[in-house]
């Protein structure tokens, strides 16, 4: 086949993709559009205070119900940014052994055993936090930082149950554990091998030589941090179960709270009962839909910049 039959069939090839480009395109637009016209009762009626204040006042008489989603909000952020920092050193240190460390025999379990993680359903992740996890870090670790550091805003509420923002950011921690370890890996993996070679050939150590390449990779640390925090803004059924479903706003990591998705898991199944508890759903829904469409675009756009400069 000469080069202009290849050029043809690949222009045959882009004509019939082109319309699932727009499929998805609308789709996208249309679930935008969506939530936005089922949030607006809501947001007409309240405002900005739909989304600043904390307040759940949920009567059969419409003229008298008052929402507020400033505490799912904060809880759905700082539940997030626990995860992320709890898992990023987790997940570079994986990608670091996997790649240049593990034995070739155990390197691709290791590699299956994450993907495996990151496949399971997120109610088993829920059930094992709430029965396991939770009593673990009840027990032996926020009583002794109760204990011993009360007087630190972060550790200034009584553990009873264990349930709260610390248990559920931990327990998102380890769900995108193999989310963000996938990323960090394939960009170190991408690293070329001349580069490598020259770090040895100048003398460098194994230590160094990793210290150089993470350095190099930095940007696609970066998304994978972005990326693991849009991925855990969205979980609902695991965090549920274990951060306590509760409407407060506080920076003790012991406090129970709420967030988006655990607000809408909860209440969801009676909203249509009251006038405006649907739209605000969505409303929350809809904050969930722009921040993490935002947050993926930012993680995707040093993604692929990162990749570009290292394909040239």
């Amino acid at each position: 086949m000469d080069f202009k039959k290849i050029l043809r069939k690949l222009d045959e090839f882009k004509i019939i993709t082109m319309p699932t480009i727009f499929v998805v395109f609308l789709l996208f637009a249309a679930v935008l559009v969506f939530y936005f016209t089922s949030a607006y009762p809501a947001i007409e009626k309240y405002g900005i205070d739909l989304f600043t204040t904390n307040v759940w006042k949920a009567t059969e008489d419409a003229t008298k119900e008052v929402y507020g989603l400033a505490a799912p909000i904060w809880g759905s952020i700082y539940t997030s940014v626990i995860a992320v920092i709890l898992a990023i050193p987790i997940a570079i240190g994986y990608a670091i052994y996997v790649n240049d460390y593990a034995p070739e025999k155990l390197k691709y379990p290791l590699i299956i055993i994450s993907d495996i993680m990151a496949g399971l359903p997120t109610v088993i992740y829920g059930i094992w936090g709430a029965f396991i996890l939770v009593p673990f870090l009840r027990d032996n670790i926020m009583m002794f930082l109760y204990e011993n550091f009360s007087y630190i805003p972060f550790f200034s509420t009584p553990p009873i149950t264990g349930y709260g923002y610390l248990s559920a950011g931990v327990l998102l921690a380890i769900m995108v554990i193999p989310f963000a370890s996938a990323i960090i890996r394939e960009a170190y993996a991408m690293v070329p091998k001349v580069h490598k070679e020259g770090l040895y050939a100048l003398g460098t150590t194994r230590y160094e030589a990793t210290k150089v390449i993470v350095s190099y990779i930095k940007p696609a640390i970066l998304s994978g941090f972005i990326l693991a925090f849009g991925r855990a803004l969205g979980e609902t059924v695991a965090v549920s179960l274990v951060i306590g479903n509760s409407f407060n706003i506080s920076y003790s990591l012991f406090s129970p709270g709420y967030t988006i998705s655990s607000l809408i898991a909860n209440q969801f199944g009676n909203a249509e009962l009251y006038a405006y508890m649907v739209p605000t759903m969505y409303a929350g829904g809809l904050v969930l839909f722009v921040v993490g469409l935002i947050v993926n675009l930012i993680g995707l756009y040093y993604l692929r910049r990162w990749r570009s400069n290292v394909s040239h």
